[in-house]
């Protein structure tokens, strides 16, 4: 178990940001985002000034501030500046609808929304209905009533002595959509950037200041740690984008800002390979990535054939590993030199994994278990939810939720979840979820939805679909349930196949046998 003996008196964003100031950092780069260049006084005088507004908002030591922002140095400044003032910052899925940001808003009782106006129009829909947000903060422009960031932002002085927070202050909320019922607010504090820049971005990477690093999502666990706390704590600089991650833009920015490491996840790591190639082969050809020492792909299972498409292309190592949200980020990982593709690698040192039977007594060597896992960055708890964390935090070790073999090198490798919950695009997904909006569909009388791996062997929603009598299978109809489904949830979770089935399995009770259609499509 790593030792950090941090202080009695700390404060993260301090320790992110002003430290590297006040040891004579100040003018090394911070973020890069577009034509933009932060240091890292810069950084620290946005950071205080979003500290000050939200202090001018009546924000308090734990109170809950509410992000729902692309990624931008923006939302590097919100987030930061909520910390430095002892509140506690929630970055929030951009990709969700109304109602997931009502429930977090309501969950977390916070005071004051930060909001990207791209996203007002689904906040306006359930704004009425929000019991604790006193104010809502707009960034960018457009006609609304609301405080604008800018001018908010704009006249706040630019120095905040951080708050008189302890490593075991909450410092931020994500949350974790693993409960089918609901999203549940995952608690982190000070220390758990500190240890898993220490177990991770340090000692698995090797991580300096001397690095540039380019991720994506900051609203999830594995992007906040890519591309804000990892490099902050070494004094390297970030780059950031909020344009759609589609190969072509991607492989620019790579071109444009020379990463020496990119965070992505194998659904691009495979379009990228897939990308160049054909590039490569026809008459257009691209200019060669420079710089880019490693590829760190994690929140899906990479599979061999894409580490090797993607290796053979850029000659560029890769490597997987698995994090979640409540561990905050990557505890097994394949390392520099010893990487098994087809395995998530081995336990990061700092953290400790066993794997379980049924009856919880530990598997024995290459049988699959249950995993479980323990570090000092597990979530304290999930708020408001005392069963669901008696549950799955049993004293130091969490319940992961998945099921994993280990070989006799101590190599991990992923045999699926132990409930019905999916992961696709390194986000959660509730089958029911997805079965409540293909079923609102008037032609369908009952759905089931299962995963399904693609041709990159990424786990996709499958869903087998019962129609209404009278109703008629057509391309047509599944094209229109399709998108049906995404105006209702998010893009994510819409089915990529639908199955049209005379009907579903059952047991006696009436409940759908998913590991049956699980079985049917695995055959």
């Amino acid at each position: 178990m790593l030792n950090l003996n941090l202080p009695a008196h700390f404060n993260a964003a301090h320790y992110l940001v002003d430290r590297h100031v006040e040891e004579g950092r100040g003018e090394r780069p911070a973020i890069f985002f577009e034509d933009q260049i932060h240091t890292y006084d810069q950084l620290r005088q946005q950071v205080n000034r979003a500290g000050n507004m939200l202090d001018s908002l009546g924000v308090e030591m734990e109170n809950r501030v509410m992000l729902l922002v692309r990624d931008s140095p923006q939302m590097v400044f919100s987030f930061l500046g909520a910390i430095k003032l002892g509140a506690v910052p929630i970055p929030t899925n951009i990709l969700m609808k109304s109602p997931d940001f009502l429930h977090v808003l309501n969950d977390s009782r916070a005071k004051v929304l930060i909001v990207d106006s791209v996203f007002l129009p689904e906040i306006e829909k359930i704004l009425d209905q929000a019991l604790f947000c006193r104010h809502v903060v707009v960034m960018g422009g457009g006609d609304h009533g609301h405080l604008r960031y800018e001018e908010l932002t704009t006249d706040a002085p630019t120095e905040l002595d951080p708050a008189d927070t302890t490593p075991d202050d909450a410092a931020f909320w994500l949350y974790s959509g693993r409960n089918p019922e609901r999203l549940m607010g995952a608690v982190h504090h000070h220390s758990h950037m500190v240890f898993c820049a220490e177990a991770y971005a340090k000692g698995i990477l090797g991580m300096t200041p001397d690095d540039r690093v380019m991720g994506s999502f900051l609203f999830f666990a594995y992007g906040l740690g890519n591309s804000v706390y990892h490099p902050f704590s070494v004094g390297a600089s970030t780059v950031l984008a909020n344009h759609r991650p589609t190969p072509d833009l991607v492989y620019g920015d790579l071109i444009k800002y020379k990463p020496t490491l990119f965070f992505t996840v194998p659904t691009l790591l495979g379009a990228l390979a897939d990308y160049k190639k054909e590039s490569r082969e026809g008459s257009k050809g691209l200019p060669p990535v420079e710089g880019l020492r490693a590829c760190i792909s994690s929140a899906e299972i990479l599979s061999p054939d894409v580490y090797h498409r993607f290796r053979d292309e850029f000659d560029v190592e890769i490597l997987d590993g698995t994090g979640s949200t409540e561990i905050c980020h990557i505890f097994l990982s394949n390392f520099f030199g010893d990487a098994k593709p087809g395995s998530t690698g081995k336990v990061v040192p700092g953290y400790e994994a066993r794997l379980v039977d049924e009856d919880g007594n530990p598997a024995k060597t290459g049988e699959t278990g249950h995993l479980l896992v323990k570090g000092g960055s597990v979530s304290s708890a999930y708020w408001n939810l005392r069963q669901e964390t008696k549950a799955n935090m049993l004293g130091e070790w969490f319940v992961t939720g998945d099921r994993y073999r280990v070989d006799e090198d101590g190599y991990y490798y992923f045999k699926g979840r132990s409930d019905d919950m999916l992961r696709v695009g390194g986000k959660w997904l509730s089958p029911v979820e997805v079965e409540g909006a293909i079923n609102a569909h008037p032609a369908v009388q009952e759905s089931a939805v299962v995963g399904y791996q693609d041709e990159d062997a990424l786990i996709k929603p499958y869903a087998f679909v019962v129609l209404e009598p009278g109703q008629s299978v057509s391309e047509a109809l599944e094209e229109e349930i399709k998108e049906f489904v995404k105006e209702r949830i998010a893009l994510y979770k819409y089915p990529r196949w639908i199955d049209f089935a005379t009907e579903l399995p059952k047991t006696s009770g009436g409940k759908i046998k998913r590991f049956i259609l699980q079985e049917k499509l695995n055959a």
